[in-house]
């Protein structure tokens, strides 16, 4: 019997996918298999766990280049990928039907350490927003690349499987430069306000104060 909660639509729809490895962001370009309200099943080249945080642009288009919104999500199950009719699909041998669950907004109820959610003081309104960033601190070259979650005038929140604490320095750029959300040089320094673990994905959401 279906258990599902949303019904699933058989498309096939360009969608692009982009995820963190070690050695950085890597993207891929793909047509679902189905798709439902709450995620998407989709044939993936690359290997994906279960549980691991990714980043989609569903419908993609390839004409509009990399400036379209992008929804976190996150890998439920990985199995071969078939076709409509339950039979394995006549795809490259390599390939794999991930399906995909978008998560909601972090909206955390604490501050990581078991302590209650502070009251709100920041002085201008987040929009959620992912976008890709580099984050590196003042005496380390090597720049990891994220994606933030939200952006406000004084800073963001970004997603990270780097530990950082509070009050840690950071250098933040964004590539291209053009995405950035606001008048900046190549790399604008900033503050680690906060760390907090993401429900459901093994990874932290790290808020920053830029500092003008």
């Amino acid at each position: 019997m279906d258990r599902r909660e949303h019904h699933r639509a058989q498309l096939r729809l360009p969608v692009r996918i982009r995820w963190n490895t070690p050695f950085g962001q890597k993207t891929e370009v793909c047509k679902t298999l189905d798709i439902s309200r709450a995620g998407l099943l989709v044939p993936c080249q690359e290997t994906h766990a279960p549980g691991v945080p990714l980043w989609v642009t569903f419908p993609f288009d390839d004409s509009l280049g990399s400036a379209q919104p992008e929804m976190l999500a996150k890998v439920v199950s990985v199995r071969p990928a078939r076709d409509g009719n339950g039979s394995r699909a006549t795809l490259d041998a390599i390939e794999r039907a991930v399906a995909l669950h978008f998560t909601l907004p972090f909206r955390p109820e604490g501050n990581g350490n078991g302590h209650p959610k502070e009251r709100e003081r920041r002085h201008s309104p987040r929009r959620a927003l992912a976008i890709p960033v580099r984050v590196r601190p003042p005496h380390i070259p090597w720049f990891e690349e994220a994606m933030t979650i939200d952006i406000s005038a004084q800073g963001l929140r970004f997603v990270s499987s780097r530990e950082y604490q509070e009050g840690d320095s950071l250098l933040i750029a964004f590539e291209p430069a053009a995405s950035a959300p606001w008048p900046t040089a190549s790399e604008t320094h900033a503050r680690v306000l906060r760390v907090e673990r993401v429900p459901e994905i093994a990874t932290l959401a790290v808020t920053i104060s830029r500092e003008i």
